[in-house]
């Protein structure tokens, strides 16, 4: 295992340690905002629903975008490097604005940058990489972005616990961003190999989706079935309060989580390179049902309750990962970005209406009805992922890695 991880190319690492820093400094600002919003800024939380709304919504009808425009110019660094940019930038204004509309333009403004970056970043590396170690690379791409996802809240509370003043650690971020900048000044365009199709032509119509083969599309059904059951993480440790967790275990359980995915994302998305995809994100569904019901129909307590959040950290690692891999399994070399920017516009759209069918089931229906709608998505997309579609061919002739 160590020796594949060592044979990986630079593009993989590089790229996952711009998202360790980008992750450690986003989610070092993420817990604060609402904190910030309400005793700065004097706002409550129909402000912060609008602001996240308008911001995540931005952001996955970007990633289709730029990964159109990736296939058609042919380039990922200019977008990588706008969209870190950018985002690092407008996270440290945040110390300066006076009110909400401000910090959602300041949102809005990062935002931008993550649907400018994600299906550029995640379509060079795929192309850094072989098929057979593409679901490896996805994984420790997601093991470093979940090390980044630990490292933010502990810095944030540590720098917090020592007094230093909110606007101040707002500040700080930029110097991360700049980490960040050059970090990703250092990525090479991958090698083109003669006669690539390109996104060019018909395939503009509807963003390139006619261009796409069946099978892509039939996955991206499975997708949107899950994630319309995939509400809110915020959710489950709302569940975990009811059942009596103090509030003083609530980020320690959710780093419970973070850590197992940051220790499981290389190992189980590289054995999906032997394994195959299908089946290790049909076992991770599988596991998420699981959790839901047990989480719904239980009530465990104590380490009953971390063990649940625990076995949620394997389903992320069995599947962050191979999701991403198993999209650049299915789309042509040639559409890659703008399979990405489908991707992840179907999984950030599906967001918000998963978050308000939870939530309505949730407070009007019962705990049970919320967490077996999630659960029952979860299992319709595992069934669908199994008899709808089709794996990759792997005695095709496979192309080579261009890692620099």
């Amino acid at each position: 295992m160590w020796q594949t991880l060592r044979a990986l190319p630079r593009t993989v690492w590089l790229i996952g340690l711009i998202s360790l820093v980008n992750d450690a400094a986003s989610d070092l600002v993420y817990p604060l905002v609402p904190l910030y919003l309400t005793s700065v800024l004097m706002a409550g939380p129909r402000a912060l629903g609008i602001i996240e709304g308008i911001a995540e919504a931005t952001a996955s009808l970007l990633k289709l975008v730029s990964g159109v425009w990736v296939d058609r110019a042919r380039r990922t660094k200019p977008w990588i490097v706008a969209g870190y940019g950018l985002a690092g930038l407008a996270r440290p204004l945040i110390a300066v604005v006076s009110s909400w509309p401000a910090l959602l333009a300041i949102r809005f403004a990062d935002r931008v940058g993550k649907g400018l970056r994600t299906s550029p970043r995640d379509a060079l590396l795929a192309a850094s990489v072989p098929p057979d170690r593409r679901g490896l690379a996805f994984g420790v791409h997601r093991a470093m972005d979940n090390a980044g996802a630990v490292i933010g809240p502990l810095l944030a509370a540590a720098l917090l616990a020592s007094g230093m003043p909110l606007r101040d650690v707002f500040l700080g971020t930029l110097v991360p961003a700049g980490v960040c900048l050059a970090l990703a000044a250092l990525l090479r365009e991958p090698t083109r190999t003669a006669g690539q199709p390109t996104a060019t032509g018909p395939s503009w119509n509807l963003a390139g989706w006619g261009a796409l083969p069946a099978t892509y599309r039939r996955y991206l059904a499975a997708v949107a079935l899950f994630t319309l059951g995939n509400s809110s993480n915020m959710f489950l440790l709302l569940r975990a309060a009811d059942l009596g967790l103090q509030q003083a275990q609530v980020p320690l359980l959710w780093a419970v989580v973070s850590a197992i995915a940051m220790a499981l994302s290389a190992p189980l998305s590289g054995l999906s390179d032997r394994l195959g995809r299908r089946g290790l994100l049909v076992a991770g569904h599988l596991i998420y049902a699981a959790v839901y019901v047990a989480l719904g129909l239980g009530t465990p307590t104590g380490w009953a309750l971390y063990a649940l959040f625990a076995c949620y950290g394997v389903f992320l690692a069995a599947t962050e990962g191979v999701e991403k891999a198993l999209v650049a399994d299915l789309a042509p070399v040639g559409l890659r970005g703008t399979a990405y920017g489908w991707y992840h516009m179907t999984a950030g759209l599906m967001l918000l209406p998963a978050s308000m069918v939870f939530g309505a089931l949730y407070e009007h229906v019962s705990v049970q009805a919320a967490f077996g709608f999630s659960a029952a998505c979860a299992l319709g997309a595992a069934g669908l992922l199994w008899r709808w579609v089709a794996p990759p061919d792997r005695s095709a002739p496979q192309e080579r890695g261009s890692g620099t």
